[in-house]
């Protein structure tokens, strides 16, 4: 069952707040995605909150939205 704060946060910079201040950051997804980012790498998201190994793009997802790739949200270069 969802708590709903996926629907809740508007932007990436948002979820990785709202998951670092839960401590919840190191979580892994329910769902390991492989995320193509905009710099042309691809690379498997092992926590909720990761950085592309290439360009350092903050991705991030809820714990509880993380089975839907579609929840996945871009934060900006380096936030978490």
């Amino acid at each position: 069952m969802s708590c709903g704060c996926t629907s809740r946060l508007k932007d990436g910079r948002e979820v990785v707040d709202h998951v670092k201040g839960k401590g919840k950051d190191k979580f892994a997804p329910a769902v390991a995605h492989e995320i193509h980012c905009e710099c042309g790498e691809t690379f498997t998201l092992k926590t909720v909150i990761m950085n592309c190994p290439k360009c350092e793009m903050t991705y991030a997802v809820t714990p509880c939205g993380s089975d839907d790739y579609n929840n996945i949200k871009k934060a900006g270069i380096s936030y978490a």
